[in-house]
């Protein structure tokens, strides 16, 4: 795996590296240096090679086995390396939020990509029009929730010759995007009939994380799944099979649930797409997967459930007060949206191995480059110590970097991965 995918001769620029230099993965891995002997510059953002590799083999097993091909949210990450991993894997194709994102993706080789989210906008459509006029083997489709969203498609695709691939977006009232009723579902359908040449619908797609409970997920599943099966009744599709997607990270498991009834069905192809799993966190997606574990009685049969992956070190940096440690670490380095950061080990410089961080420190507040960590008065905790901490969230913590150095279980380098954000 690391060999693959964590190698490659990209010149790494930015924070988290050794002096020296230029990097490259390639090179980092040669040189293999080691985070607690202090080889690296900190802050930094890691990824755990064996967790990785337990996370892409987990989620592969788990969609399997509901007849489920996956398409990851490419968005969590922007990696092509990581893109790279997943698709080899078997995942039918990476999922993405935007037409920038899009073309970074298909300049590193995807070559299936699901836009779950509206084109809008003559510049985004024409990012997409070209990447299908000078590759013409590029699979792409993007949902729609409104007749004015198709009609511009139709419009814009039909002069340019070419057709673009949709899916109906299933929505919920309150919620993001995609149609509230059956009556905005026809009108978006009727659109859609008025473009034969240049609008083909493909399937039917929601996101179901905007329900606020399970019966809420349950229900916009079950509407989604009963308006693909009343246009596949009336021929709507223009080709068979057609998709129906679901899934973001938290509710991947009832997605599968609701969605297997159509596994053995021929004209179906069942899509999910989650983006957290491979890194995971301890946050809000720990929770969601604790739920998983304890109630899908396939997750159940497969053991250990998904692992965190992503982890930052930093310093502590100042101890001004009895009560209180500052770390060099901050808004600039990790997702703050949906949790603080939260101490994972301590390590001592010159001590025998890495510990588990104390229950009672807690980040409490941060600012652009700082964390405050309450701590007790008289805890053994200096200037120069080295803190992991896993994070909540990891979309917003990806973003923050533009490279993630990818670790061994002794915290020696083995390679890198980029972004592309």
């Amino acid at each position: 795996m690391q060999e693959n995918y964590f190698h490659s001769e990209t010149v790494l620029l930015g924070k988290g590296l050794p002096s020296g230099g230029p990097w490259t993965p390639a090179s980092l891995a040669a040189a293999a240096p080691s985070l607690l002997a202090e080889q690296l510059s900190l802050p930094a953002a890691v990824l755990s090679a064996s967790a990785l590799q337990h996370n892409l083999l987990w989620m592969r097993e788990f969609a399997q086995a509901y007849g489920c091909q996956l398409a990851p949210h490419g968005k969590t990450t922007m990696s092509p390396a990581l893109f790279r991993m997943q698709l080899d894997a078997g995942a039918w194709g990476i999922t993405l939020a935007t037409a920038p994102q899009t073309v970074a993706a298909h300049g590193e080789g995807v070559q299936r990509v699901l836009l779950a989210n509206q084109l809008v906008g003559k510049g985004n459509f024409e990012l997409i029009a070209s990447l299908q006029q000078r590759d013409p083997g590029f699979w792409f489709a993007c949902v729609v929730d409104s007749a004015d969203n198709v009609a511009a498609l139709g419009r814009y695709f039909s002069a340019r010759g070419q057709q673009i691939k949709v899916l109906l977006e299933i929505g919920l009232a309150g919620g993001r995007t995609g149609v509230r009723d059956d009556a905005q579902a026809q009108a978006v359908l009727d659109e859609i009939a008025r473009w034969p040449d240049a609008v083909a619908l493909v399937g039917v797609e929601v996101y179901e994380g905007v329900a606020s409970d399970e019966a809420g997920v349950r229900a916009m599943l079950q509407r989604s799944l009963a308006q693909w099966q009343a246009i596949r009744a009336n021929g709507g599709f223009r080709r068979l099979p057609a998709i129906l997607s679901g899934a973001g990270s938290a509710w991947f498991d009832v997605v599968a649930e609701e969605f297997s009834v159509l596994a053995n069905d021929a004209d179906a192809q069942i899509v999910l797409r989650p983006g957290c799993y491979l890194s995971h966190d301890v946050g809000i997606y720990r929770q969601a997967a604790e739920r998983i574990h304890a109630s899908n009685p396939i997750a159940r049969t497969m053991g250990s459930s998904l692992q965190p992956a992503l982890r930052l070190w930093a310093y502590v940096q100042s101890r001004p007060e009895p009560g209180k440690a500052i770390i060099g670490l901050g808004k600039r380095d990790a997702a703050f949206d949906a949790g603080l950061p939260v101490p994972a080990l301590h390590y001592r410089p010159g001590d025998a191995a890495a510990t588990a961080a104390a229950a009672h420190w807690k980040v409490t507040a941060m600012m652009d480059q700082h964390a405050f960590l309450e701590l007790q008065a008289d805890d053994v905790l200096q200037v120069g110590d080295m803190l992991c901490f896993d994070i909540s969230h990891p979309c917003l913590t990806f973003d923050k970097w533009r490279h993630l150095l990818v670790v061994d279980d002794a915290h020696r380098v083995v390679g890198a991965v980029s972004t592309q954000f």
